[in-house]
């Protein structure tokens, strides 16, 4: 998150910060010699002038590029790229010019896959165009990228939404699919994303406790989440976190953190392949929320493709009760939705 941009409210006296973010991810088509890390640093910057974020931090492995952002983080490696932003970004705004980037620079002419997330907004009345509305945002994508399939999964209030270009296993367009097949490779991701936090951990996570963001880091045990990962940190004035860590092997985690008391929230995001109950364990015992939404992505080929079907099998987590659970078989990967609240709720 960032540490401007708080909106105080003079009746409440609250102070509010839209930690949820905005999720984007595009896979290009193989192209020999192609590369999206051809892209310039200033390139990128003018992309993300008009998603109204800027880099603050640069680190990278043989495999990625990992940026800390004003407003989250981004990540480019040789054919994906992710950009993941909160507070009034607008990344939706900039998807025309990164494929005209990828075609004219990156050397990639074809999308392959292309995933858009969300977890409902507390204040989605304060976002700008096109994201004060779930059809306004699946308007903008399908202009981009022809028909995709949008779905809403959890209960009001809890909402998760996803655009893809990836049809559901067993239709007519999954069957055409598999017969035009295109080149893939293992892929996971499994996304923590917490609300209503432990304010004695929040407090780690302001300048008036932690001097530099490698105590807070510390301090949070953040740095043994996932042991082997090079991290980048920083810590907002006066308060907020945001983290990217890359690894020899090309995975990646990224966390960002909102400790204001009246909107906390903190997201943890990875592709590491750990069990997933393993790594449900050691966030939620670093961040204690008191509600959290879990998805998990993994292709059949991928070692974390058990993960869907474990996550389906945890009515309780610690001393959380599962309620609601979707789980979601599409083309070429497997989708789990969890929704834990902690008991009683």
């Amino acid at each position: 998150m960032a540490g401007t941009e708080i909106i105080s409210n003079s009746e409440s006296n609250d102070q509010f910060f839209e930690g949820v973010e905005k999720l984007i991810e595009i896979w290009f088509t193989p192209v020999k010699h192609a590369d999206l890390r051809k892209i310039s640093r200033q390139q990128w910057e003018n992309v993300l002038k008009i998603v109204r974020c800027e880099i603050i931090s640069f680190t990278q492995s043989e495999q990625v590029d990992a940026y800390v952002l004003s407003e989250s983080s981004m990540f480019v490696s040789r054919r994906r790229w992710i950009l993941k932003t909160c507070g009034k970004t607008t990344p939706l705004r900039c998807v025309r010019s990164v494929l005209q980037l990828a075609m004219e620079t990156a050397g990639y002419s074809r999308v392959e896959n292309v995933f858009y997330s969300r977890r409902e907004f507390a204040r989605p009345a304060e976002q700008l165009k096109p994201h004060d509305n779930f059809d306004s945002e699946v308007e903008l994508l399908d202009s981009f990228f022809g028909d995709g399939r949008a779905y809403i999964m959890g209960p009001e209030g809890d909402c998760w939404y996803l655009y893809t270009l990836l049809p559901l296993e067993g239709t007519v367009a999954a069957l055409e699919k598999e017969q035009h097949h295109q080149s893939s490779e293992p892929d996971q991701t499994i996304e923590i994303l917490m609300s209503d936090l432990d304010p004695a951990v929040m407090d780690i996570f302001t300048r008036a406790t932690s001097a530099t963001a490698a105590d807070a880091t510390r301090a949070s045990g953040i740095d043994k989440l996932i042991p082997g990962m090079v991290i980048d940190d920083y810590l907002f004035d006066p308060c907020g976190y945001s983290m990217n860590g890359v690894a020899k092997d090309g995975c990646y985690m990224t966390i960002h953190i909102t400790p204001e008391p009246s909107c906390s929230y903190v997201s943890f995001e990875s592709n590491v392949c750990l069990p997933p109950d393993a790594l449900l364990a050691r966030v939620l015992a670093a961040f204690r929320p008191n509600k959290f939404v879990v998805t998990v992505f993994a292709t059949p080929d991928s070692p974390a493709a058990a993960a869907t079907r474990q996550l389906k099998q945890f009515p309780s987590v610690g001393g959380f009760q599962q309620k609601e659970a979707q789980h979601c078989r599409f083309s070429g990967y497997e989708l789990q939705y969890a929704l834990f609240s902690k008991f009683p709720s």
